[in-house]
């Protein structure tokens, strides 16, 4: 059992994603929801991205202005990328868990509601590369 750990972590090293990202896991808006403004900020640059979010009206503006925050801060202390030079190359969100809730309704009945949660990825990418 022991004899593939090495190998295991070899290629997991190797498939692991090369580019500054950050994730936020667990945010209590659907997905559906963060889907509508993370559409509004794929492929801008970061300093554009920023700008509209913090115009943007919507509640999932915030974590993912925090989300997109936190990769340009691993971007500039772990590989050495300066803030100018970036841009959101990859942003999605996927379902989380499910909180299930009822809603008592007439003769004893319950109907179910579903309290959606997502799980957010920003991947971002230098411009340079792209010229």
């Amino acid at each position: 059992m022991a004899t593939r750990i090495k190998e295991k972590a070899a290629k997991i090293a190797q498939t692991r994603e090369k580019r500054p990202h950050a994730i936020a896991k667990h945010i209590r808006i659907s997905p559906s929801k963060v889907n509508v403004v993370l559409d509004t900020v794929r492929g801008k640059t970061v300093n554009d991205a920023l700008a509209l979010l913090e115009s943007t009206p919507k509640s999932a503006a915030e974590p993912i202005t925090k989300l997109i925050n936190s990769a340009v801060a691993n971007a500039e202390h772990n590989l050495n990328i300066p803030r100018i030079d970036l841009f959101v190359a990859e942003v999605y969100s996927g379902a989380g868990p499910i909180l299930k809730r009822t809603m008592p309704r007439a003769k004893g009945r319950a109907y179910r509601i579903n309290k959606r949660t997502s799980h957010i990825t920003v991947i971002l990418d230098t411009l340079k590369e792209v010229k």
